[in-house]
């Protein structure tokens, strides 16, 4: 018998990004990343497990808005030309480094790499979200929702219906895409306020993950920390994020991720060709961007990007091993520890953005690939675990009530409430006035029932935390500006036209068409709760 449990979490996330006014726009860009560095390449991995015969648990959340983007035909097809482009480059690289050695070697690997991901693509037809089911109906891999739009609900605490409505449409999305109800949800940005239970169990949720300090100032106090799940007092279970299994991954100064082995981020080639030869693989404008091969690692720290090495992910590829093997080890003696303590077998939860794993950290799918073959071959101290399968084996926990919190900086609201962000907020807070004014009504006709849709669709995308956090963080600002700005402008509109009796039919069909995620979702979602005392 294993004294412990490890839970890999992985939550796989982007905001909803399509532009079908525009032939170009960067930011779609970020699920073309995603898709090629990190959900094709753990697609890849979870089929070496499953052809070795090796039984891994992982869970993974795969939010709404990826979902609908990863199955949109407009965003297939022009994810199919942006692998073309990947693919004609490196093969161009090649080429261009017939008697550079090293570089030569390293544009091979990224062919290679390339070639791979296009059958994966093919083989699937495009269809990533049947790829990941494949391995939740074999067990393999334990599927969660999050908030619609990921929005951070302690923020909409106030109005119960917002709440409500983040939560429904996104159980029934989980169940339009992947043939059962959702068991467990990741709260968006990991935050929680007291009450939300409540609203988690009228959608049929029997678990949520939350951060770490949520279990650990819990009252009363959790017995066994955030090393095993909490019930709430209405049976929910409340699973807390492990501060020492993450710390080994994501710390920039601790983390396995800054080795000087692993390939440099932030030196790519798209900023470094020759600018007539790069030309044809940057933005139509002429703007120089990343193109995804990156030919130096990380080398040392201190060292500016022009002092870089050469990387070699033959290299890199063996210090993922280390790395899988001492994460490994350091479960190994946590578990051991704990279960001298609790006398009871304790859960690790280790919970991470799925896009660290390949995009950000390029090894990181070759560290959960020797993880799980590390874990089910080297040692016998652990299981790797599902979070539901967990709370079968052990239905007994103590009942506690978690405190407010989230995984961001300070661990409480300040990264999504700031000021940077804060102007959102009250344009967010009439707009979901409005909308539970709009859920109350009869339509009139067809064309309202579809208005009064889209308003609902309108709002959900605005709530998005997305956006706050980019505009905290600094970076691609005027694009999460202009997002929250039109969709609350293209809602504005839709309750003045629905209000006047005066729906501009053509204009309503254009927004639909730009703003088409959820085509099943039914406005009265925000109509009022069965429980809206308990979480006001």
């Amino acid at each position: 018998m294993a004294l412990g449990y490890l839970a890999l979490v992985l939550h796989a996330h982007l905001p909803f990004v399509r532009h079908p006014e525009s032939d170009y726009v960067l930011e779609e860009e970020w699920l073309y990343e995603a898709i090629t560095e990190t959900y094709i390449p753990l697609i890849k991995v979870f089929e070496g497990l499953k052809r070795d015969g090796i039984d891994f648990k992982i869970t993974m959340t795969i939010t709404p808005p990826l979902v609908s983007m990863l199955r949109d035909a407009l965003l297939q097809e022009r994810y199919d030309a942006h692998l073309a482009k990947l693919e004609d480059l490196a093969e161009r690289e090649i080429e261009h480094n017939a008697h550079n050695g090293h570089i030569r070697y390293l544009a091979e690997h990224y062919a290679t790499e390339f070639n791979q991901a296009r059958q994966v693509w093919e083989r699937y037809n495009g269809d990533l979200v049947q790829a990941f089911k494949q391995f939740a109906d074999s067990g393999n891999l334990e599927i969660i929702t999050c908030g619609a739009t990921h929005g951070y609900l302690p923020l909409m605490r106030m109005y119960p219906e917002a709440v409500w409505g983040q939560i429904k449409v996104a159980c029934d999305h989980y169940e339009e895409n992947f043939g059962r109800p959702a068991k467990g949800i990741w709260l968006p940005e990991c935050a929680y306020f007291e009450g939300l239970e409540l609203v988690l169990r009228e959608a049929g949720l029997r678990y949520f993950l939350t951060d770490g300090h949520g279990l650990l100032y819990s009252r009363p106090r959790a017995r066994c920390g955030s090393y095993a799940p909490i019930y709430t007092e209405c049976g929910v279970a409340a699973f807390g994020r492990d501060q020492e299994s993450s710390q080994q991954v994501w710390s920039t100064q601790l983390g396995y991720p800054s080795d000087p082995v692993y390939r440099e981020f932030y030196k790519d080639l798209g900023w470094e060709a020759e600018y007539e030869y790069i030309k044809p693989y940057i933005m139509p404008n002429g703007q120089r961007k990343n193109v995804g091969i990156k030919y130096h690692k990380i080398t040392g720290r201190g060292l500016s990007l022009a002092d870089k090495q050469l990387y070699d992910p033959y290299w890199a590829r063996e210090k993922a091993a280390d790395h899988a093997g001492n994460f490994m080890m350091n479960r190994e003696r946590q578990i051991y520890h704990l279960h001298s303590i609790m006398q009871r077998p304790p859960i690790v939860v280790s919970p991470y953005d799925a896009e660290l794993f390949g995009h950000w950290w390029y090894e990181g799918p070759w560290f959960i690939d020797f993880c799980a073959r590390k874990t089910w071959y080297d040692q016998k101290t652990y299981e790797m675990t599902h979070l539901a399968d967990y709370l079968q084996k052990h239905p007994k926990q103590q009942v506690a009530r978690p405190a407010q919190s989230s995984w961001g900086w300070k661990g409480f609201h300040e990264y999504w409430l700031n000021d940077t962000n804060s102007w959102i907020y009250p344009h967010l807070h009439q707009a979901t006035e409005r909308m539970i004014e709009l859920a109350r009504r009869l339509p009139a006709d067809e064309l309202e029932w579809r208005a009064l849709n889209q308003a609902a669709r309108e709002l959900l995308l605005a709530q998005s935390s997305d956006w706050a956090f980019i505009m905290r963080t600094g970076t691609m600002v005027p694009y999460a500006v202009r997002r929250t700005r039109s969709h609350l402008m293209r809602f504005n509109k839709i309750y003045d036209d629905i209000s006047q009796g005066k729906i501009d039919a053509g204009w309503l069909e254009k927004v639909e068409e730009l703003d088409n995620i959820f085509p099943n979702i039914d406005y009265r979602v925000y109509q009022p709760l069965p429980v809206p005392a308990a979480i006001r």
